[in-house]
């Protein structure tokens, strides 16, 4: 296909999806209007039903719990599918990385930002680990504590270098979280069909609102959620890193 063609596909695509767009955003109600009742019925009796003060994370981690997995295994098959493209080719070599300007050399890292790194490294670990464990009681959960413990070894990687995070963080390890923790959120829906007929049942007791013991089930889903996200993330990081340093065409590299 010409480039003029390829063009011209695009156009029409991004017309269609453009008119779709437009579509869709008329038919939105105005800004602060709320049409529907779901909000308010569980606004009224979400606290009470699951004993989760955080009611975002009762929706995603209960009543809505099946379509979350959806949404789980939509970024582990994404994750999967970046790391297909971006793996190791037979012949290439690591080296240092070249700037596009040939009158230009890339500086070395600055001491300062080394410093700050290396001191921030573990702060964002914990900072991950708190907002992961209360996401059934405050803002946060699975998702946001899985993206902040996923840049805490990119610190080492500002402090140190991409050999030292791929130390401290092994690829092969984080494959297994990824895997881990996508199926951990399935192996709690099968405990709760197991245990009641239905899948994803609060099997656990739900304790008292606003204690991290509460919520039964939700901290295990949201455990899951993290160490899946966390996984995910850092391959997907740490094979971009990669190919910063790789130089194609080395001995044996396929042309």
């Amino acid at each position: 296909m010409t480039p003029r063609a390829r063009a011209v596909v695009f156009g029409c695509g991004a017309a269609g999806f453009a008119a779709l767009l437009l579509w869709g955003m008329a038919g939105l109600p105005g800004f602060g209007r709320y049409p529907g009742p779901y909000g308010d019925v569980l606004q009224r009796v979400g606290v009470a039903q699951r004993h989760a003060t955080d009611l975002v994370s009762a929706v995603n981690f209960d009543y809505r719990g099946f379509d979350t997995i959806g949404e789980e295994f939509i970024l582990f098959a994404a994750a999967i599918g970046v790391l297909e493209i971006l793996r190791e080719i037979r012949g290439e070599v690591e080296g240092r990385p070249s700037d596009v300007a040939p009158d230009r050399e890339l500086r070395p890292m600055s001491e300062a930002v080394r410093l700050l790194a290396t001191l921030l490294a573990g702060p964002i670990v914990l900072v991950g680990i708190w907002i992961l464990a209360h996401g059934h009681l405050t803002p946060g959960g699975g998702f946001q504590g899985g993206v902040i413990l996923g840049t805490g070894p990119l610190m080492v990687y500002l402090g140190g270098e991409y050999l030292a995070i791929t130390r401290a963080d092994p690829l092969a390890l984080n494959e297994v979280a990824e895997a881990v923790g996508a199926m951990g959120f399935v192996a709690v829906g099968i405990a709760g069909l197991v245990a009641t007929g239905a899948f994803l049942t609060n099997v656990l007791p739900l304790g008292r609102p606003g204690n991290l013991d509460s919520s039964g089930t939700m901290p295990l889903i949201s455990l899951s959620i993290g160490i899946e996200v966390a996984g995910a993330i850092l391959p997907l990081v740490e094979q971009f890193l990669h190919e910063a340093i790789v130089v194609r065409g080395g001995p044996g590299a396929p042309r």
